[in-house]
């Protein structure tokens, strides 16, 4: 960030904003957020009807859509059960089903794609008359993400990101700080490929995509029915949107880099509105348009977006031209102090924005240390820490090797030689224009020398550039990676009094464990009055989602031991708020009964 640090201490800035943050999401930690659940199916899992229903229904917590997936019903031999023509209502699935459907198993199993553009699969099963209950695992055949698809995934958004910094950060670098730099064959080429980078990053990713949500491989990647259906959705339209946007600005760049000068006042906000597109195109896809408060989410990730582009584009800019053996002393004293002030701005902004994503799509402290999303920031927020660190390396040596003492009543100060490339303040315009005209003549001898080793600060900047490219990588793993809100589960354990008629008798420990939906483990321990393990008569178990209208569904036990009671593989349909209630005959005329409300998600 050279000079280049702020003079605010961003690093201390940044390790109380996260503390901050701790604390917050320890009082704010609610709902996942940013992340389609499957909340309510009508049939429910394990239903048993008298007769077959005109059609199955799927609700999600958000807004979902079929995209390249399925969501069907198939019977006990795999064969469809539906008719072919699911539609979608905002976060409600509908799968007509065929008429005259025979008594027996059937299997609901879908692939939807979430606002976020991450596909969320599943299976259930259901039964019509006397038939047996399908096997959902065995007659299902979801396909999982291709692993190759996974990682060209996240290749193809760091591509992205990092035109992304390079093809808008260098040209407001030039247009900012370095208006000569408008002239330099480097720039241009450093600006092009950054910008036809976006580009390309934009198409793989759209052509990716298609492959992604329908769960098939690199083979696919030119499969039309794929390719048609992303590009008319939301996210294909605005991610191939970015590319175009790319494209343009940089072909209005030509006549700028022809004529080797700077934009006027029109051509610069032109750029400035295109350039706007491309970072809110940006903003506009994955995690910050599900979820709540869409809007407010995007226009923030956009100012951090511009934050990271202004940033890590001044680097490349000050690596590839200024930086080097050989440099004038004019132009990096006319160059620094500018960049200073922006870098402090966008090292601001990158924080504050920073937090707030956080915030939203974490949650709690919890989430941040047993997720993968939260381990992936963990890891970026160490490497931006580092970046600082390297700023402060770049700031000592510019304080070092431009630094001049300047006369002042009352004392003496630290001043930096570019400062007097500068305009003159108010303060300079009153102070003796001798002085100042010595202290002129130092500043360029000192400035002069300086030019001659910039190796120093060219290798702080280096590992300043090399940093945030694996910065820009996790970036890039982060979006295609679902919050951690959505994937936090935290498991049951608590001890429950067994209550009668005649008041309490004994009680019951339980533990369910992931409690998220599908497969579960829940342990049950009984207890008598004198808290030794009991023996009863007859044990019931069911789970209820009252808000939801499922259940109650029995929850079959198998004994593991003196009062311990093992269900493996207990299957919770969906996420919610799910009631776990226990029935306890210990003899002929003892019943007692407890339950516990927990999460799911």
């Amino acid at each position: 960030m050279s000079e280049l640090a702020p003079r605010r201490r961003p690093s201390l800035l940044l390790l109380v904003l996260l503390a901050g943050w701790l604390g917050l999401g320890v009082a704010t930690a609610g709902p996942a957020a940013a992340h389609a659940e499957l909340v309510s199916t009508d049939p429910g899992e394990g239903a048993r009807l008298d007769a077959a229903p005109d059609a199955v229904t799927l609700r999600f917590t958000e807004g979902v859509s079929l995209g390249a997936g399925y969501a069907r019903v198939l019977g006990a031999d795999g064969e469809r059960a539906d008719t072919g023509a699911p539609s979608v209502d905002g976060g409600t699935v509908t799968v007509p089903l065929r008429e005259d459907l025979p008594d027996a198993g059937y299997v609901v199993t879908y692939r939807i794609v979430s606002a976020d553009s991450h596909p969320i699969s599943g299976a259930y099963a259901f039964v019509v008359g006397d038939g047996e209950l399908a096997d959902a695992a065995a007659v299902a055949d979801d396909a999982d993400v291709d692993p190759l698809v996974a990682a060209a995934l996240p290749a193809a958004r760091t591509l992205g990101f990092a035109g992304l910094a390079v093809g808008l950060g260098v040209p407001a670098f030039l247009a900012l700080c370095w208006p000569a730099g408008w002239a330099s064959p480097r720039m241009r080429r450093l600006t092009t490929a950054g910008l036809v980078a976006v580009a390309v990053g934009a198409v793989l990713t759209a052509l990716l995509q298609g492959p992604y949500a329908a769960g098939a491989g690199l083979g696919s990647l030119l499969d039309p029915a794929l390719v048609a259906t992303t590009g008319s959705s939301a996210f294909g339209l605005t991610t191939l949107g970015r590319g175009a946007l790319a494209l343009l600005l940089a072909a209005l760049l030509v006549p700028l880099w022809r004529r080797a000068g700077a934009p006027t006042a029109q051509e610069s906000a032109g750029l400035a509105v295109l350039a706007g597109g491309v970072v809110l195109t940006t903003a506009a896809v994955g995690h910050p348009v599900a979820g709540p408060l869409p809007v407010f989410a995007t226009a923030v990730t956009a100012v951090h977006v511009a934050a990271m582009a202004l940033w890590l584009g001044g680097l490349a800019a000050l690596l590839a031209g200024l930086v080097r053996r050989g440099a004038e002393a004019g132009e990096l004293a006319g160059a620094l102090p500018r960049w200073s002030r922006i870098a402090s701005g966008s090292v601001a902004a990158l924080v504050v924005t920073g937090v707030v994503q956080s915030v939203r799509e974490v949650g709690s402290p919890t989430a941040l240390v047993s997720t993968t999303y939260g381990w992936v920031l963990l890891a970026k927020l160490a490497l931006v820490l580092l970046l600082l660190a390297a700023a402060g390396v770049s700031r000592v040596w510019v304080q070092q090797h431009l630094g001049v003492a300047r006369p002042r009543p009352g004392g003496r100060r630290r001043v930096t030689a570019h400062a007097f490339a500068a305009p003159a303040s108010g303060a300079d315009e009153q102070a003796d224009e001798g002085t100042v005209a010595a202290a002129r003549v130092r500043a360029a001898a000192q400035a002069r020398g300086a030019v001659e080793d910039v190796g120093p600060l060219r290798r702080s900047v280096l590992v300043e550039a090399a940093v945030a490219a694996v910065v820009l990588a996790l970036s890039a793993v982060l979006v295609g990676t679902p919050p951690a809100r959505a994937t936090l589960a935290e498991p049951v354990d608590v001890t429950l009094p067994l209550r009668s008629a005649a008041g309490e008798s004994g009680s019951v420990q339980l533990s369910v464990d992931p409690a998220r939906p599908g497969a579960n483990t829940l342990h049950l321990y009984l207890f008598d009055d004198a808290g030794q393990l009991a023996q009863p008569a007859d044990l019931r178990v069911t789970l209820t989602e009252p808000e939801q209208e499922i259940g109650p569904l029995e929850v079959d036990l198998e004994p593991a031991g003196p009062g311990h009671w093992v269900a493996d593989g207990m299957s919770i349909p969906g996420a919610g708020t799910w009631t776990v209630a226990v029935s306890v005959r210990l003899d002929e005329f003892t019943a007692t009964t407890a339950s516990t409300d927990f999460p799911v998600r």
